[in-house]
């Protein structure tokens, strides 16, 4: 008896595990069914959302026109005057460019050249140039969604004509011919004493540092190390003195002297109209405003996102400086061996994919693909951020730390279109290089974290730095994306700091 109702359990036992084994298959195929509809229904809204903003973007073109000329009296040229059309292999000029005085021809190197820098002849007949190299040829080369969608498969690059007041821009902003600098902000930026205080005085040769630093030490103390903090995109000094700063223990506070820095264009620093907002302009006015300024010797890097490709340029340039490099998602997409001729633009496909979910997804394709789209995003946040600032504070009753809006609104458009251009799609030229140069020339400590919930830059991109770097530690947190891998675990993340100072310390 017994032995036969062990034999029928057994048989029941199988029988209820095969039926949970079918159920469970069909739990997954209605999970992967209804994924594949929203992926689905992702492409579709999609397609029909960004192909209305190529049309809403030209109409603002010509309604920012207007009212540019009609509050500052000028003409305001803009990048999407610049009429792309496909080179015949990549290599010839535009012939649009002939007769044309002050046009603009660019010439897209062909793909086995890639490395070499873009040529940007004045006029059909002109000995003049000027090489481009800085500047990311995705401000020109922004095909709208549907002649991307029907473009032939394989990159094409492009040889572009671009209109003779695109290049009286380029020619005014590269020659940076000598004249005063405009210190009155666009109609379209904020005025406010926060974004432009650095008009007045000496601060507009200098960026916004905010230091927190101990006492000089007394003599036969040891030296006090200089650690310097670079934001990414859209972000300010704030996203690190109102997170980890505070969070520091008091021991790190007494040996180490911090240095927070607004990037050019953003929180309180300068944002000169008449920049291109190049990765040399950047580098250069942190080398003036901090390694300068206070005289540093060496230093640890933390960066976040955007501001590691600035931290890997830094460590470059000044290899036996750097004590540690932090990265928090740095933004490395390896290019395939077929998009090697036109890297820039698989990199704006990669951070700005065109898709209107996830909604951080979106807004990066609105920010990186639509000129004046995003204008208009400047002009209604940006420059009201001190509307919105009293709005959350009445609607969360105070409850609601309300620093992240000081980082994410305060920055003119100029800025924030150049700067993701230029060193966010053109990091595709230059990352490879530097990693390389970190992975075999600097003996530093380099240290990776990324949020596995990241929808703006997926893991693999900080996977991808670790396996180009060999020797540097990677974390993966879970369930953090690109802002809450900082905020929400301040004091985990400052006592990781500290740790890796600490290490490198003992090297």
């Amino acid at each position: 008896m017994h032995i036969a109702t062990c034999v029928w359990q057994e048989k029941a036992a199988a029988m209820g595990a095969a039926a949970g084994g079918r159920a469970g298959e069909c739990r997954v195929s209605l999970v992967a069914l209804l994924a594949a509809a929203g992926r689905a229904l992702n492409c579709v809204v999609s397609f029909v959302v960004f192909s209305f903003l190529d049309v809403l973007d030209m109409v603002l073109c010509l309604v920012y026109k207007v009212v540019d000329y009609a509050v500052e009296a000028e003409w305001k040229p803009c990048y999407c005057s610049a009429a792309a059309r496909e080179g015949g292999g990549g290599g010839g000029v535009a012939g649009g460019a002939t007769g044309a005085q002050g046009a603009l021809s660019f010439v897209a190197p062909r793909a086995a050249a890639a490395a070499g820098p873009k040529v940007v002849r004045l006029s059909s007949s002109s000995a003049n140039k000027m090489q481009l190299e800085d500047v990311s040829d995705t401000l020109y080369v922004r095909a709208s969604l549907l002649s991307d969608a029907t473009r032939k498969p394989g990159p094409i690059a492009p040889a572009l004509t671009v209109s003779p007041a695109i290049a009286e821009l380029i020619r005014g902003k590269i020659d940076r011919a000598p004249r005063p600098p405009r210190q009155a902000p666009c109609w379209s930026d904020c005025d406010c004493k926060m974004c432009h205080s650095w008009s007045t005085g000496s601060r507009a040769s200098h960026l916004y540092v905010h230091v927190q630093a101990p006492p000089p030490p007394p003599p036969g103390a040891g030296e006090q190390e200089a650690v310097i903090f670079i934001h990414g995109f859209i972000s300010s000094s704030v996203f690190w003195t109102e997170t980890v700063f505070p969070a520091f223990s008091p021991a790190a506070r007494g040996r180490y002297r911090m240095f927070a820095v607004d990037l050019l264009g953003f929180g309180r620093s300068p944002k000169p109209a008449d920049s291109l907002y190049t990765l040399r302009e950047h580098l250069e006015m942190i080398e003036r405003s901090v390694l300068q300024r206070y005289r540093l010797k060496s230093f640890h890097v933390v960066a976040h996102s955007l501001g590691s490709v600035l931290a890997l340029a830094l460590a470059v340039k000044y290899p036996g400086a750097v004590k540690s490099l932090t990265l928090l998602a740095p933004p490395y997409f390896p290019v395939p061996e077929e998009e090697a001729g036109a890297a820039t633009q698989y990199v704006m496909r990669r951070v700005a994919p065109r898709r209107v979910w996830p909604p951080i997804a979106f807004g990066a394709s609105m920010a990186c693909w639509y000129e004046h789209v995003s204008r208009t995003i400047c002009l209604t946040i940006c420059r009201h951020h001190r509307v919105w600032n009293r709005l959350f504070r009445i609607f969360t009753r105070n409850k609601m730390r309300t620093f992240l809006i000081e980082a994410f609104m305060c920055h003119t458009h100029n800025a924030a279109w150049h700067t993701l251009h230029n060193i966010m799609c053109l990091s595709a030229s230059k990352m490879g290089a530097y990693l390389d140069v970190v992975a075999g020339q600097l003996s530093c400590k380099v240290a990776l974290f990324h949020g596995r919930d990241d929808e703006l830059l997926p893991v693999e991109c900080t996977l991808a730095v670790g396996a180009r770097v060999p020797r540097a530690r990677v974390t993966v947190y879970d369930n953090k994306d690109h802002i809450t891998i900082v905020v929400g675990q301040e004091k985990l993340f400052a006592a990781e700091l500290e740790a890796i100072w600490r290490s490198a310390a003992q090297d």
